[in-house]
């Protein structure tokens, strides 16, 4: 008989026979005195018969080899559009509505974000020792938001460091994810005596276990929805260029870049001065002529055009957290569904349906897919993206073993947060850039690129593309793969 605490155990454990409460049960049918007098003999037998070794009660539950390769692919995804975007415009993110690969990054982050918590929480045995680790992992992760994206590193080209107070960005890509990571992680702890060990029979099933974390996405999509369109959102003012601009607003639920309530609510909590001072929507037609490529802005190009936004605002990382309970639905299904035809049912069913709820609400301009918003569509089309990808890497991987194409990105995977650090945010190549000869743009890195890729193609795209291909990707795969071999990994 199958021990029912295994279905929340996922795969790689074995399922536990406990014997003595199999004897137990004998002897509420045949009484006391045979129990007893058949426990004696089973002592004597094992005192005759030379005792084997016991297996563990909890053996070490394997890798799931999907979950790193996907994490991969989103870091490489990262290093390819961060670093190839400017040459190839149609990859780097859209300057407003609609969606690109480079758009896909941050979703993709989010939803193998909370998949890892599904697999990391299946068991909690001391839930304020989880909560402990949580809050703990969550800080390093804003710390390390902090230093990376805050504006105290200049990597890779400028050499320079440090950042003026007044001007820090708070928000950043490691902090929307230790955000949604506290919030989904947390309702998944403190809901750890809810969960059910056997599933009621039916599709939906699945969803009315976990109601209190669709519960916490629900509630976090209100917030946004309500704040987005009932918002009033006043004329506001800027410094740049050494010229203030005034931007002309006095209205509510407008999805522009404009007058929105998701750059609102950043201006009044962060501060004009602390938000992204770079912002796509200058790729915009109204503010280059060079769009969707950047470029000088238009001579009438509307006030906006000079503005900050912050793209990892608050709002937005509200609305971001349904992309990680969407995650975390997907681990769950992998919990406790065992067959690969029904894991397979529950993800594509559920990643269609995202796919064809956000097209519908996209084209019919009903809430446009806007990753800088963080719209509903945008929620659900990437997630829907990302549920599709995922369930044609475990098909792969998992079902046919095609195993050792996506080594790599496994390696890469399981150093994700070495290889963030050291190549998308360019700590390696600013460390490497840091020795020149006479100029400081006379580098290895530099000369690499030029010599090597791009006067050997006589393309400054291809070469571009090329160099971020092999002298990037091809070598922190390399560079992962040495270090899983040594067992060395970076984790917070």
């Amino acid at each position: 008989m199958e021990d029912p605490k295994r279905i929340e155990e996922g795969f790689g454990y074995a399922p536990i026979v406990k014997e003595e409460n199999t004897a137990d049960n004998h002897g509420k049918k045949e009484g006391r005195d045979d129990v007893v007098e058949r426990r004696a003999v089973d002592k004597e037998e094992e005192r005759m018969e030379p005792k084997e070794e016991q297996p563990p009660i909890k053996q070490k539950s394997k890798r799931v080899a999907t979950l790193d390769a996907f994490r991969g692919l989103t870091i490489v995804l990262m290093i390819l559009v961060d670093d190839a975007g400017g040459s190839f415009p149609r990859i780097d993110h859209s300057p407003w509505n609609g969606c690109t690969l480079a758009d896909f990054v941050m979703p993709f982050f989010l939803f193998i974000v909370g998949v890892a918590i599904a697999l990391a929480l299946k068991r909690i045995l001391k839930v304020e020792s989880a909560i402990k680790k949580i809050i703990l992992r969550t800080l390093k992760l804003l710390f390390w938001g902090l230093i990376l994206q805050g504006g105290y590193s200049h990597a890779p080209d400028d050499l320079s460091y440090g950042v003026d107070m007044k001007k820090i960005r708070w928000f950043g890509i490691l902090q929307r994810i230790a955000l949604v990571y506290f919030v989904v992680a947390f309702i998944e702890t403190l809901t750890t005596k809810l969960r059910p060990t056997v599933l009621n029979p039916g599709h939906f099933s699945i969803f009315t276990a976990y109601k209190w974390q669709w519960l916490g996405g629900f509630a976090a999509f209100l917030i946004y929805m309500i704040t987005t369109f009932s918002l009033y959102v006043p004329d506001w003012s800027f410094v740049a260029h050494h010229e203030r601009y005034i931007v002309k607003c006095g209205m509510r639920g407008h999805l522009g870049p404009a007058c929105n309530a998701v750059g609102y609510v950043d201006r009044q909590v962060w501060g004009v001065n602390h938000l992204y001072s770079s912002p796509v929507w200058s790729r915009l037609k109204a503010c280059t002529l060079s769009s969707p490529s950047s470029g000088p802005l238009r001579p009438d190009a509307p006030s906006w055009c000079h503005g900050p936004f912050e793209p990892e605002g608050l709002l937005s990382t509200i609305s971001a957290i349904l992309s990680g309970t969407i995650g975390i639905h997907y681990g769950h299904v992998l919990i406790h569904f065992k067959g690969h035809a029904e894991r397979l049912k529950q993800w594509i069913s559920m990643g269609l349906g995202l796919l064809i709820l956000a097209i519908i609400l996209h084209f019919t301009d009903a809430i446009p897919i806007n990753k800088q918003l963080y719209s509903f569509s945008y929620v659900c089309f990437t997630a829907g993206a990302a549920g599709i990808v995922f369930s044609v890497f475990y098909i792969l991987i998992d079902v046919w073993g095609l195993r050792t194409p996506f080594l790599f990105l496994e390696w890469i995977g399981m150093n994700a947060m070495l290889v963030f650090v050291m190549a998308a945010q360019g700590i390696f190549a600013a460390f490497i850039n840091g020795w020149y000869y006479k100029r400081e743009d006379n580098n290895l890195v530099n000369w690499i690129q030029k010599h090597v890729f791009i006067d050997v193609w006589h393309s400054n795209r291809v070469g571009t593309l090329l160099y971020v291909i092999f002298a990037e990707i091809t070598f922190w795969g390399v560079v992962s793969g040495i270090l899983h071999k040594l067992g060395i990994y970076w984790k917070l």
